[in-house]
């Protein structure tokens, strides 16, 4: 994924009208984990929705496998590989899954949207589940029976099952407890490893992007400040 001189404007009213990111550039190779850290209100958010079309850039291109997916023609000729091949977790677990669909249907929901003729049959979602951390009796769970980090890892079961390419995660772990943050980190690890996808990791947590992070991107007051390897970042850092 290539993102050229991204800015996005969110315009209150005729008067006022705010910049939540000025001129970003930042390039996410195949296989690689691209760390996006900053604190609250530095834009990380805003990045993840234009990147996953979910705002459109009020300037600036973002391209994925070479497609310009901010123009409307070809996203719309893309559409079906550009949902399929590229898959978000949000931050708040519980806003993001359907409060009355079983954890079974949660999980197959990418797939059933995209008319994939596939059996999502029992065995396997439940691997799909196994694969994050849980078994068999989560099922068929509603989300108001499960912990936070249940419920993150169920979001996590969801967006690979459709084996993406690429994997916005939006400040996953921002809502769980410290014991479970590490859980969660050490999870996402073990399953980039495993599956190869690249994956843009946003937090604000300096030491969970350090220890996950194959290069780094430091956001402040949405200008990107600087880039570079992790090593880079933490041993010789431009920005105070």
């Amino acid at each position: 994924m290539d993102v050229q001189h991204l800015s996005h404007i969110f315009r209150l009213n005729r008067k006022v009208e705010v910049h939540a990111v000025d001129d970003v550039s930042f390039q996410i190779k195949k296989g690689e984990i691209y760390g996006l850290v900053g604190e609250s209100g530095s834009g990380k958010s805003t990045v993840a929705r234009c990147v996953m079309n979910i705002y459109k850039p009020s300037a600036g291109e973002i391209y994925y496998k070479g497609i310009p997916v901010c123009k409307n023609r070809e996203f719309k000729k893309n559409r079906k590989m550009l949902q399929m091949t590229r898959q978000m977790i949000f931050q708040d677990s519980a806003s993001s899954l359907n409060p009355g669909m079983k954890v079974r249907d949660i999980v197959a929901e990418p797939l059933r949207i995209q008319s994939r003729k596939i059996r999502t049959n029992k065995k396997e979602i439940e691997k799909q589940l196994e694969m994050v951390g849980l078994d068999g009796s989560y099922l068929e769970k509603y989300p108001y029976e499960l912990s936070g980090g249940q419920r993150q890892r169920v979001a996590i079961a969801r967006a690979l099952l459709a084996k993406p390419d690429l994997i916005v995660a939006d400040e996953p772990i921002a809502s769980l407890d410290v014991s479970i943050q590490a859980q969660m980190v050490n999870l996402f690890r073990k399953l980039q490893k495993e599956q190869g996808f690249s994956f843009l990791f946003i937090a604000h947590d300096l030491s969970m992007v350090r220890y996950i992070s194959d290069t780094i991107g430091v956001l402040h007051l949405g200008h990107l400040l600087e880039t570079g390897t992790t090593e880079e970042i933490f041993e010789h850092p431009i920005h105070p």
